[in-house]
């Protein structure tokens, strides 16, 4: 099978019913660099990760993922959210006017490379770093998107909270080194030096988030799609809420960017903001009730949770099917940020430890 294909290039076509366990492998990995923004991000210091771009994924036992990250990007605190997200975010994290670490830029090594028969360029975004307190009110306020290719027709709009965040200007900070640049403007900074490669392989970008992220990432991906049209864009999405209207999938189907959006039937953050958005891309829908080990009833934070993702695709067979039972991924990690495990499987406290934010590499 050739990489295209698993990069999306038939919109996963036979790969997702039963799901081929070369794109399983795909997701959750995407997914683990995705985690890896959680796990190192430091609500107390937003303004910087807890590592060094050459050993964030080390420090996170990342390593055998065999990318490097190259350089951080950062976003203002002061974007205007949709309402449905203010609550999600650290209340702590979004107060002052500084610039924050929102996602990074990664390449694959050598040996990653020839596994998986290019040179992968991924960019990960940053996703809401809480949901103890869920949706109160929505808002549906769409906006032209910026740079938008078809005039025809009706606009392709985005939602103007997360347009807002993608588009902000991040301020001078002299904690992080970061210029005073636009977010979008700094990944595709770096995305320009990484895709010149004097060899003449061939190389894709992936974009992948969760939540917020998620949401990020699309932006992202539609941009790099427009800017560079021939290069090989993939978006790889977990519990992502709904972005642009009908015009804006159209618009990213003409670009040709390939959109894989990673839901759960059970997680209501893909369900928003409303009936004025369009459904983009090919879903791999996961329920939570096939898993003995969780917990069921209503669990917003848990259902939502990146981990629970994970472990849901590690274990995803097919639409009428459970969960395969020879599943690899330590159910263990659900409970990283919630208790989403039934009370006879916890594990104590000492089974999983967060870097400390002393221990940093900045």
């Amino acid at each position: 099978m050739m990489w295209r294909e698993i990069h999306g290039s038939d919109n996963w076509a036979g790969l997702l019913h039963p799901l081929h366990p070369w794109l399983r492998r795909e997701i959750v990995k995407y997914g683990e660099l995705a985690q890896a923004m959680y796990d190192a991000f430091d609500p107390h210091r937003p303004w910087s990760c807890c590592y060094s771009p050459g050993g964030i994924l080390d420090r996170l036992g990342l390593a055998e993922n065999s990318y490097r990250v190259s350089g951080y990007v950062y976003a203002a605190t002061h974007p205007e959210l949709p309402h449905f997200l203010e609550r999600l975010l650290h209340a702590d994290a979004w107060t002052a006017k500084e610039s924050h670490w929102m996602g990074y830029v990664a390449v694959s090594d050598d040996e990653e490379s020839r596994r998986i028969g290019r040179r992968d360029i991924v960019v990960a975004w940053r996703g809401t770093t809480t949901a103890s307190e869920w949706f109160r009110d929505q808002q549906a306020r769409l906006e032209p998107v910026k740079g938008q290719r078809f005039g025809r027709g009706e606009h392709a709009r985005v939602e103007h909270g997360f347009q807002s965040i993608y588009r902000s200007r991040s301020a001078s900070a002299t904690r992080n080194k970061n210029t005073d640049s636009i977010v979008s403007e700094q990944a595709m900074v770096q995305l320009g030096f990484k895709l010149y490669h004097p060899r003449g392989e061939e190389v894709s970008l992936t974009v992948t988030g969760h939540s917020l992220g998620g949401a990020l990432a699309l932006l992202n991906g539609h941009e790099v799609a427009l800017m560079i049209p021939d290069l090989p864009v993939s978006v790889v999405s977990f519990g992502a809420p709904w972005v642009g209207n009908a015009a804006f999938r159209e618009e990213l189907r003409g670009l040709g960017a390939c959109v894989l959006r990673v839901v759960s039937k059970q997680d209501l953050v893909p369900k928003l903001p409303g009936v004025v958005y369009a459904h983009v891309g090919t879903e791999l829908r996961v329920d939570t009730r096939v898993l003995p080990y969780l917990k069921q009833g209503f669990h917003p934070a848990g259902v939502h949770g990146l981990e629970t993702y994970m472990h849901l695709v590690d274990g995803y067979m097919c639409r009428r099917a459970g969960f395969q039972a020879e599943a690899k991924r330590d159910v263990l990690l659900v409970n990283k940020a919630c208790t989403m495990l039934k009370e006879e499987l916890r594990a104590p406290s000492r089974w999983y430890h967060r870097p400390s934010p002393r221990a940093r590499q900045d």
